[in-house]
């Protein structure tokens, strides 16, 4: 029975010590597309929530045809994220490495980026 007591607490302390941190991260994402055309849609797709390989998550249009926007929230223990554009369902960066964002201190980060162009 004492053995089953010290094992328990053992698991306990071993569980609770093991779990990260979560912060709450939010990004703006901003995109410049000055050098594409006939742009139909502008998205942005990514490796953690709300983010999704699977589907975009839409930019607004700031300037018509040249910079959008978004706005993303996530929730983690990590420092980064990392996400790629995508314009009238076209990756960016094709066989390249995904962009990667750094979160800041700060509330906000701010993320700028020219469609196609690693930084």
């Amino acid at each position: 029975m004492r053995n089953k007591v010290i094992g328990a607490c053992l698991f306990a302390a071993l569980a609770s010590g093991c779990v990260q941190r979560t912060y709450k991260r939010t990004v703006v994402f901003l995109l410049d597309t000055k050098d594409v055309k006939n742009i139909h849609s502008v998205g942005i797709r990514g490796v953690d929530k709300p983010l999704s390989w699977d589907y975009d998550k839409p930019l607004a249009t700031l300037k018509k045809d040249s910079v959008y926007k978004v706005s993303a929230t996530f929730f983690t223990g990590y420092t980064f994220t990392e996400v790629k554009f995508v314009i009238n369902d076209q990756f960016e960066l094709k066989d390249q490495p995904n962009r990667r964002v750094n979160f800041t201190d700060n509330d906000t980060t701010v993320y700028k980026a020219v469609f196609n162009r690693s930084k």
